[in-house]
């Protein structure tokens, strides 16, 4: 569905050479998968996104969407792709059902047609009784919803998601993860990008995480975490101040140790045991907590915990 070899994107700057977003990444997206975009403000997973989505050139490198080539067939590219942005873009001046039925018209497609696609979307998106209703009456929930069903209203072989859920509460998140996971088993191919670890181990089947540039780690979900970190982490709790003295006491207790703020992480394959040999050593953390490795761990081990604008 996508290939990419050397893939790059350079933006001119009013001085010096430039800025490279994309620094020659290769990418292959299978049909019927769901692959995600991971990685910090910055990273290129947006200027992506865009030369996929066949809006903004390519400056280097070889790009396949659907077989074709952005540069020549970009026309026939975005008549088969959906494109969910990451800000709403709805018509405030349009009720839900015309800002699909109008929508679907800029493809070219019969009146007849168009409504008959715009009772199905409705359905698919829950959102049959709202059918008149103003865009600014729609919750932030629905309004992501119409957005998703307008991006589906030319039956896409390929759907685009740039950050798919964000701003949504748990319940609005986990209802556009059943929709998205029905398209999926209906035979569409999604790509989307996140800031949610839980979202990228939900949805994706394949993901790449980027940093400045390039790929820095691909593969499933599953398959990165045990290759990056531990099964399990402990995170022990101790005074102020205290944390950085009881890092060098503990740091043969697991495969790597990191020192926050507000905790120890220590990595290890049993947490439980990290915690009794803690006390064994006459340490007594304020509070402690095992859990399993997740991909947030890798994220952070891979691109840091410093924030970036």
């Amino acid at each position: 569905m996508i290939t990419a070899r050397g893939l790059r994107k350079r933006f001119r700057q009013t001085s010096g050479d430039g800025f490279e977003a994309v620094r020659g990444i290769d990418i292959d997206v299978r049909k019927g998968e769901a692959f995600g975009f991971l990685g910090p403000n910055g990273a290129g997973k947006s200027s992506t996104m865009r030369m996929i989505a066949s809006v903004s050139p390519v400056t280097g490198g070889e790009l396949r969407i659907l077989g074709m080539d952005p540069a020549v067939d970009g026309p026939a590219i975005r008549g088969r792709i959906g494109v969910c942005p990451q800000e709403d873009n709805l018509d405030q001046e349009l009720n839900v059902f015309d800002n699909l039925y109008v929508y679907g018209r800029y493809f070219g497609l019969p009146k007849q047609v168009v409504r008959e696609r715009v009772g199905e979307l409705l359905e698919f998106a829950k959102l049959t009784e709202k059918a008149k209703a103003k865009v600014d009456e729609l919750s932030g929930g629905m309004k992501r919803r119409l957005t998703i069903a307008r991006s589906l209203i030319n039956r896409p072989d390929l759907l685009l998601l740039d950050e798919p859920t964000t701003g949504l509460d748990p319940q609005a998140r986990h209802l556009l993860w059943d929709q998205l996971f029905r398209l999926k088993q209906a035979g569409v191919t999604l790509v989307l990008t996140t800031h949610y670890m839980d979202e990228a181990e939900q949805l994706c089947d394949r993901l790449v995480i980027m940093d400045k540039g390039v790929i820095v780690a691909e593969g499933a979900p599953r398959d990165l975490i045990r290759e990056h970190s531990t099964r399990e982490v402990a995170e022990l709790r101790f005074g102020v101040g205290e944390h950085a003295a009881h890092a060098e006491l503990l740091a043969d207790l697991g495969d790597r140790i990191e020192e926050l703020p507000d905790r120890l992480l220590v990595y290890a394959e049993d947490g439980e045991e990290v915690v009794a040999r803690t006390h064994e050593r006459g340490l007594q953390p304020i509070a402690t907590l095992v859990r399993r490795s997740t991909l947030e761990d890798v994220f952070l081990r891979l691109t840091g915990r410093t924030l970036v604008d």
